[in-house]
């Protein structure tokens, strides 16, 4: 048996390049006559557009279009992952900051910048809604035409959908101790370093799209529903991404680009700006109250939740956000009596989309805040009312579906002891823990093609998108663990729909899982193979053969794989191909369409201190557990869960978009917009995985990649109170707002 290639951390694929400026990003590729599109748009959150004079735009020397929505097919062509409710161009007014009127394109970038100067844009500034309590007003204007609602109950309000899970009785759920408090989550972007890209091209008689998404087969799929093409007459290409965390999951801004395409008869390419990019996306924002009851031990005894969440103009992946995160909201406990009641709420904001954590950070920073409410008032340690409450193997988190899949308190102890939990604090310090519970896909696709060549190397074929997470190098460890070839011998393409068999989609942790299977089984279709020429090769009976990491075990001896499979091809030489498939069927009758194929669950433990005179936080230590079942990769597990851990010190510290009254946002961009850096890190971090091998995926393998943020506000959320006294309740906690509430609770205490 070779030595495995699993649970070790080789060189990783494609890492070089990435440091080195080396690796083609999507901006990079070069075309031959290339036109360079640019946006026109509306600096105000709402507005009616009475003109567009775009004459002196096409005057501009270069410009070969200026294209507005009365030039586009009528009606306007309307896209959605969810809801067909976005123009590809703005008709008769906007509702975002941001929201293109008007597109250019040019022979260069100079002249498509000069170009959308000249666009001359006459518009009446309306009344917008821009927080929840606006968009829920009576007299709030409405964010979608009714008249794009039919059949629809809530056509006349800014709710978009409701969503209630429950079970058991919470009305006749009696507690010892109820807590009853409200929180907010603010609009943060996903600030991925690479932004958005674009790029359509003629293509025969179909159409060719290079897009920065991490979605291309659903990218195709609707794009020749959109263009009213065969799947086959539409190509995408994917180039790595630059960074997605959920914001370059579906479609943007590429119908808008292929019509352009279409009606030059020349590739166009269209790249945002960085403060483009913010008027793309966000993470949904959430106003979440919970009432939580307990007994006098702890126990939680229900948890009702109330939470809106904000979507923004369109819906995007959005309502589907707050569906699959309200399932899980009351966590990972044993919990007999729950309700969850959800509004998905239009706005005229930035449309909302996936977001590392898929809309659980928001119901997690109250439901954890509420847990640690009840421990102060019942007397209880914070860490041991959670282990008193969490579910452990096997055991339910909701009636009737997927049961705890980890041993969740082994997090828990291990996160205790890496912060030294019971050990005495230093002066002015304070320790926070909280836990996080995320469910993973629910449904999926993924096709895998493997070949195994002639010389022992191999190539692995997938659909999957490689953000950055390193899915390229775990697909290289399964094949050399399985065929027996070292990693650096096996090739992964990945990112062209003409070339890579069907992946449904690269979110929700689910690739070593979900593809991680199909291209383990795709070996083990070439070790069949093999096995059946060993038979003809050896004289040996099939029952007496074994094929396990790239070695024949034969009565006598044992043959490496390949020698049997040269051996097998003779001079003529070729290749052994293996097809593999993981597919998780819809269940119709599951409010979320399917059960999940496993969770995300992660301990956060927080040591931190205040200046009371500035309100600055220091994180003295930041500790981060995560249930994996099997590191695959244990380097990339560490920096996937420390990652997601300092994306959360972003929202929790710092990060939120300010919008004025007029809808616009005012922090576009890196000058204004908080992100943490080097000088904001936690002077400690440390990271660890519980592995049982309990998970689906290769090996007992698990998804991680978002376990390490879900909880990081609501730990350190804790740490402050525990450091200062003072409970704050609205994200994020910047200096000025913690300074504030010192403040506030200062003078409170002298009256």
């Amino acid at each position: 048996m070779t030595e495995t290639k699993i649970g070790v951390s080789p060189h990783r694929v494609g890492g070089y390049e990435r440091v080195t400026g080396a690796q083609e990003y999507l901006a990079d590729i070069p075309f031959a006559d290339v036109l360079h599109a640019k946006l026109v748009t509306i600096p105000c959150g709402h507005a009616r557009i009475i003109s567009i004079d775009k004459s002196a735009a096409e005057a501009v020397p270069g410009v070969r279009l200026v294209m507005t929505a009365d030039d586009l097919p009528q009606p306007v062509l309307r896209y959605g992952p969810q809801f067909q409710d976005r123009p590809v161009l703005a008709v008769g007014e906007t509702k975002f900051h941001g929201e293109p009127v008007a597109a250019v394109a040019a022979d260069s970038r100079d002249a498509a910048e000069e170009g959308v100067r000249l666009v001359r844009v006459e518009y009446e500034e309306l009344p917008g809604v821009y927080t929840v309590e606006q968009a829920l007003a009576p007299d709030a204007p409405l964010v979608r035409e009714p008249e794009l609602r039919p059949d629809d109950d809530l056509a006349e309000s800014n709710v978009l959908t409701t969503r209630v899970y429950e079970w058991g009785d919470v009305e006749s759920a009696e507690a010892d101790l109820v807590v009853e408090e409200s929180y907010s989550f603010p609009m943060i972007t996903h600030f991925a370093i690479e932004p958005h890209g674009f790029v359509a091209a003629p293509d025969e008689d179909g159409i060719a799209i290079w897009s920065t998404i991490q979605h291309p087969y659903l990218l195709q799929k609707l794009m020749a529903g959109l263009l009213d093409l065969p799947l086959a007459k539409v190509r995408v290409y994917a180039p790595d991404p630059g960074g997605g965390f959920g914001g370059k999951q579906n479609i943007k801004l590429e119908p808008l680009v292929a019509l352009m395409a279409m009606e030059t008869g020349r590739p166009v390419r269209l790249v945002l700006t960085l403060d483009e990019s913010f008027q793309a996306n966000r993470r949904v924002s959430a106003e979440v109250t919970v009432r939580s009851g307990f007994d006098s031990e702890g126990h939680i005894l229900f948890e009702d939740i109330e939470s809106d969440y904000l979507l923004g103009a369109y819906a995007d992946i959005a309502e589907r956000v707050v569906a699959k995160s309200q399932y899980t909201a009351a966590g990972p406990y044993k919990v007999p009596n729950v309700r969850i009641s959800a509004r998905s709420i239009l706005s005229n904001t930035t449309p909302a989309c996936a977001f590392r954590g898929f809309g659980t950070p928001q119901v997690n920073w109250a439901v954890e805040s509420n847990i640690d409410a009840a421990a102060r008032a019942l007397g209880v340690d914070r860490a041991q009312i959670r282990l008193r409450n969490l579910a452990t193997r096997g055991e339910e988190v909701i009636p009737g579906d997927t049961p705890a899949d980890g041993l969740w308190p082994e997090a828990v102890h291990k996160a205790m002891e890496m912060i030294g939990w019971d050990t005495p604090l230093p002066k002015g310090r304070g320790r926070g823990l909280a836990v996080g519970l995320k469910s993973s896909a629910t449904t999926g696709l993924s096709y895998s093609t493997v070949r195994l060549l002639a010389d022992g190397s191999a190539v692995v074929y997938a659909g999957t998108s490689d953000m950055g997470q390193g899915a390229r190098t775990i697909f290289a460890q399964i094949v050399a663990n399985e065929l027996g070839t070292p990693v650096d011998r096996v090739k992964v393409i990945m990112g062209d729909t003409a070339v890579v068999p069907y992946d449904q989609q690269t979110s929700a942790s689910r690739s070593t899982v979900f593809m991680g299977t199909a291209i383990m089984r795709a070996c083990r279709d070439i070790q069949a193979q093999v096995k059946a020429m060993t038979v003809v090769a050896a004289s040996v009976p099939e029952s007496q053969i074994v094929v396990d990491r790239g070695v024949v075990n034969l009565p006598d001896r044992d043959e490496p794989v390949i020698d049997i499979v040269r051996a097998s091809l003779g001079k003529l030489g070729g290749e052994v191909i293996g097809n593999g498939v993981y597919r998780k069927e819809i269940e119709p009758d599951h409010p979320l369409g399917g059960s999940p194929a496993f969770y995300e669950f992660n301990c956060t433990a927080i040591e931190l201190s205040v200046d009371e005179d500035t309100g600055h936080i220091t994180i003295h230590k930041h500790v981060i557990v995560g249930d994996t079942g099997k590191s695959l990769n244990p380097q990339q597990v560490a920096g996937q869960d420390e990652g997601a851990a300092i994306m959360g010190l972003g929202h929790t510290l710092m990060e939120h978009m300010i919008l004025d009254e007029s809808g616009f946002i005012r922090n576009l961009g890196a000058m204004d917009y908080r992100i943490p850096t080097s000088m904001d890190l936690p002077l400690r971090m440390e990271s660890a995985a519980i592995e049982n091998e309990d998970g689906p995926g290769p090996y007992g393998a698990k998804g991680v990649s978002e376990g390490g943020l879900l909880s990081v506000q609501s730990a350190v959320g804790s740490a402050l109170a525990d450091a200062t006294g003072v409970v704050i309740r609205e994200l994020p906690l910047t200096p000025e707002h913690v300074w504030r509430s010192l403040r506030d609770a200062r003078q409170s205490e002298a009256q």
